[in-house]
């Protein structure tokens, strides 16, 4: 499974997750910066990357298009990079089957 780190999560996420999420990328190192939530959405769909967000935006995009792609969204307030790491890293069965079911399009994690 590969994730889209949306810009309001660490870049650093990619590469302290890479063990379990390899390929995985950060908006910023994409040319997404500045982008629309339309543009992320649009090429989370067509590489086939699953958006993770602290933002409610994609949350609600995914219950109007459904997937792909699919929208992991963390629910947490102020939390550091380590809390949202091991958050992710603790939930990796969940994430994995959430990916392989092909009716959903959202996982909340907090």
């Amino acid at each position: 499974m590969k994730l889209l780190f949306d810009q309001n999560v660490s870049p650093s996420l990619v590469d302290g997750l890479s063990d379990l999420f390899p390929e995985s990328v950060h908006v910023r190192d994409a040319g997404l910066s500045q982008a629309s939530d339309a543009a992320i959405w649009d090429y989370a769909r067509d590489r086939g990357l699953t958006i993770v967000s602290k933002d409610t935006d994609f949350h609600q995009v995914s219950f109007l298009k459904g997937s792909p792609p699919k929208v992991i969204w963390i629910r947490r307030g102020n939390c550091t990079t380590t809390d949202i790491g091991a958050l992710l890293r603790a939930n990796r069965t969940r994430i994995l089957a959430f990916a392989a079911d092909q009716m959903a399009a959202f996982l909340a994690l907090s």
